[in-house]
């Protein structure tokens, strides 16, 4: 499989590495991904007017991309402000604190529900059913906001995604590309699955544990309206309503017989959608549009019981509040988005295709030319598969090249039983990186419904996830 390099390839991977530098020293990537886009503009049209054209219309097309996500997180923000308002929140949570009484328990309890539920119904939805109920009680019982998104977001967008036993979207992708039969990549990944999802997990935990016993947990927190922390002031660990922004906003009454009916009719509602999800066998974007409008309809309900005549409004103004914090969220990962997408469809549509013929994208590409500059032997395989699955991860899909990772790893199978270790290597390598563990836009569903920063998620997620590429790089190599 020869693909051809040209410039726009080497000038697309240096603005990589000066992006991942910039991020690695916590400095701001708008400029440089700006900067980048305008490049890679330049070089695709040769014109000045096409480049800075370009910047704008990357930026539509990111938030085009972006925009279902956008709206469930502004749509549960909004509705969790009614709930803080009116105390039927607090009434919600109580009956899980008898089980959830540490941060110990909030986290792993956290993470293996997200895992169990992204396996129906792949990790956004879960994001937002998950982080609604129990971000309250981890919170409460001293997990800080950081620890509950990267349970979530180690479990769901990382174990769960990257076997997607139960959907199969995944290993069939990385099973037809390479030619094999689907069970035998969902068998192989099986043990990779485990050890990548046990070492990033553990080393996750403790990482954190260290950081809380020593106080020294600081998180830089997203920006959400109402908040009065500094920008890299401790996360407040016992205050729900701090968290979300509700500090100085006066709480609403509610008759304590109304908000245990709501308390029990809210989380009945959330199961039902999950029954119907199973039914109707919803997933991905089906299943966050449930939960989406679900979330709409308690808002609207009870916002009139508790407003009662000037409901219609204040059902309006939660909105309005939900939208302007999902903005602020995404208004910092639009530039580095812009810039990422390029690397895979957004470049021919935006640029009128300026890639050579038989190209699969700027970041597929690279990944080929890797893959083809190494020797074809079992272990260098597993090295190189592992590397060229997070490369073509980088686009922050996880999907976009799982498909090009499986055909690659026929042309480093030394037999047919090592064949499907190395597809399911490359799968579980492109989508813990690109899934929603490591690229910050990835991480903004679990990122926002914690109300963290998704650059710091992605920064404390880095070390975990990497040691967790390395050993099962090692197991898979010992498994050919």
């Amino acid at each position: 499989m020869n693909i051809q390099l040209v410039p726009l390839h080497y000038v697309y991977l240096a603005f990589i590495i000066l992006i991942v530098a910039v991020m690695v020293r916590r400095r701001d990537t708008t400029i440089i991904c700006v900067t980048g886009i305008m490049t890679i503009g330049l070089l695709a049209t040769e014109t000045l007017s096409g480049s800075v054209a370009g910047i704008f219309s990357s930026f539509i097309y990111a938030t085009k991309e972006l925009l279902s996500t956008i709206f469930i997180i502004s749509i549960i923000v909004a509705m969790s402000r009614v709930l803080i308002r009116t105390g039927i929140n607090e009434v919600m949570v109580s009956p899980l604190t008898r089980f959830i009484h540490s941060p110990q328990v909030a986290f792993w309890g956290i993470g293996l529900i997200m895992m169990v539920v992204s396996l129906f119904f792949w990790p956004s939805p879960a994001v937002a059913l998950v982080g609604a109920v129990l971000l309250p009680v981890a919170v409460r019982v001293g997990l800080p906001p950081i620890g509950a998104a990267i349970a979530m977001n180690l479990f769901g967008h990382g174990i769960a995604l990257s076997g997607d036993y139960i959907i199969q979207g995944a290993p069939k992708l990385t099973a037809d590309a390479a030619g094999i039969p689907v069970t035998s990549v969902m068998t192989a990944s099986i043990p990779l699955v485990i050890v990548m999802g046990a070492v990033s997990t553990f080393t996750a935990f403790w990482m954190l544990r260290k950081e809380m016993k020593s106080g020294s947990t600081v998180q830089r927190n997203i920006p959400v309206p109402g908040q009065t922390t500094t920008a890299l002031s401790p996360a407040p660990a016992s205050n729900s309503s701090t968290l979300s922004g509700d500090a100085d906003v006066q709480r609403r009454s509610m008759p304590p017989r109304l908000q245990k009916a709501f308390a029990l009719m809210i989380p009945l509602l959330f199961t039902v959608d999950v029954i119907l999800m199973f039914v109707l066998k919803l997933q991905g974007g089906d299943a966050t549009a449930l939960i989406g409008g679900t979330s709409v309809l308690i808002l609207i309900i009870v916002s009139l019981a508790a407003h009662r005549h000037t409901g219609s409004e204040k059902t309006t103004s939660y909105l309005i509040e939900g939208f302007q914090f999902g903005f602020k969220v995404f208004g910092p990962v639009i530039p580095i988005a812009a810039f990422f997408y390029l690397g895979d469809a957004a470049i021919t549509e935006l640029f009128n295709n300026p890639l050579p013929d038989g190209s699969h994208g700027i970041v597929n590409d690279l990944g080929v030319a890797l893959a083809g500059l190494v020797p074809l032997n079992d272990t260098v395989g597993a090295i190189t598969m592992t590397v060229t699955g997070a490369i073509t991860g980088m686009d922050g899909s996880g999907f976009s090249g799982i498909s090009l990772v499986g055909s690659i790893a026929t042309m480093f199978a030394g037999s047919a039983d090592s064949a499907p270790v190395l597809t399911a290597l490359g799968q579980v390598a492109a989508i813990w990186v690109g899934g929603g563990t490591l690229i910050p836009w990835a991480l903004i569903p679990a990122a926002a419904i914690c109300g963290v920063s998704p650059f710091e998620l992605a920064r404390r997620n880095l070390k975990p996830v990497l040691l967790g590429l390395t050993v099962t790089t090692i197991v898979a190599i010992f498994l050919i």
